[in-house]
């Protein structure tokens, strides 16, 4: 049987037909690639993240040694629901040099351009092996990618540098902010909303905190960044969904929210919600003298490691001159790159599209991104022969 040759803009249109959207899992698009890569004699291993529903791909072509580059990428994107497309979001659809569908641009155009290059790896006898990182779940937090990242530390030859293929206009990035998610619940007092002596209001009090995060957001924003580098040019505080109360005459036992800070590389983690626990606390003496079971709780549901610009990094020298760039940007969006730095593998972000095309409806790339890309790619292979 002879293997299937895909141009990246047919591959492309073969990924995005998969519904890889997060909450649904990815395994018939990583089944696919499994079955092509070893069409072309080139085995693969998965690392699970959800047992039948999510997994990670791990491919190596060329010797299994150390010092390989790995192009990775997620294969999972944000739901369609409530957006008014004006084409099929699991089909590509090609107008005026721009390529529609949902994830084109984050990120299956990286993928795309990767895979249907397979053949030339593959033909180039590599004496540096490039490795393939396809992996689930990046759109809710990173988190997908996690078990692969700690099975490549503990089992797999360590390589010299990873490039994350996020859109970036094929420029090189070489910093990103971290992000830290939190969730906090307020627990109150039920009563008749005509005795409000007798209870304790939960949405009035998360109105307090919510105020109080409005407060360390415009501090961060004063503070600024001294680097420079980043829009917006500070760390963020961002409050995305609150819930509370039962009824308008109830006075409402309960109400909670979750919020995010953005940190710029290299700020505390822990002053943001070390303040904001700061101020809970001058609210619960109140709270407790009409109840004892009444009292604020936050819980910190995510980390995701910012990307540090890394001097004489491997990974940045390699992308620059694939990319044929001067210099390096930064990036306030989160990837996996920071959790491969923090294991010790060079990391940098450089990928076709622009993240301003991302989550949207009628997300595109164009093609001349896509070229771009394949451009960088088929010179990483002249660096690895």
């Amino acid at each position: 049987m002879t293997a299937t040759r895909f141009t990246p803009r047919d591959m492309l249109a073969r990924l995005v037909a998969f519904d890889t959207t997060s909450r649904d899992g990815n395994l018939p698009l990583i089944d696919f690639v499994e079955a092509y890569l070893a069409d072309w004699g080139i085995k693969s291993l998965r690392v699970d993240f959800e047992a039948g529903k999510k997994t990670n791909l791990y491919a190596t072509i060329g010797p299994d040694i150390a010092g390989g580059i790995v192009l990775s990428g997620h294969t999972d994107v944000v739901p369609v629901d409530g957006q008014d497309w004006s084409t099929d979001p699991f089909a590509v659809t090609e107008k005026d040099g721009l390529l529609y569908g949902r994830g084109t641009c984050d990120m299956k155009g990286f993928l795309a351009t990767a895979l249907a290059l397979v053949p030339d790896f593959k033909a180039a006898k590599l004496r540096t092996p490039i490795h393939l990182a396809l992996s689930c779940d990046e759109e809710v937090g990173c988190i997908g990618v996690r078990p692969l990242v700690a099975y490549m530390k503990e089992h797999l030859p360590r390589p010299k540098a990873v490039i994350v293929g996020e859109p970036t206009l094929m420029k090189v990035v070489n910093a990103h902010k971290g992000a830290h998610t939190f969730a906090t619940d307020v627990t109150g007092l039920e009563a008749h909303s005509s005795c409000t002596h007798l209870g304790v209001n939960a949405i009035l009090v998360a109105g307090e905190l919510l105020s109080e995060i409005g407060r360390i957001a415009a501090d961060m924003r004063e503070r600024g960044d001294p680097s420079g580098r980043f829009s917006p040019p500070y760390t963020t505080v961002h409050v995305g969904l609150i819930e509370g109360g039962t009824a308008k005459n109830i006075i409402p036992r309960r109400c909670a929210f979750k919020w995010e800070t953005r940190l710029l590389p290299g700020a505390d983690p822990d002053e943001v919600p070390e303040r904001f626990n700061r101020f809970a606390r001058t609210l619960e003496p109140a709270m407790k003298e009409v109840s004892a079971e009444t009292g604020i709780r936050t819980d910190r549901t995510n980390v995701v490691p910012g990307l540090k610009p890394e001097e004489n990094s491997p990974a940045e020298h390699l992308a620059l001159h694939l990319a044929e760039a001067n210099g390096t940007e930064a990036v306030s969006y989160c990837t996996e790159a920071g959790l491969f730095q923090e294991i010790g593998i060079p990391s940098i972000i450089c990928g076709p599209g622009s993240i301003e095309q991302a989550h949207k409806p009628d997300e595109f790339i164009a093609i001349s991104e896509m070229e771009k890309c394949e451009t960088f790619m088929k010179k990483l292979i002249g660096h690895c022969v």
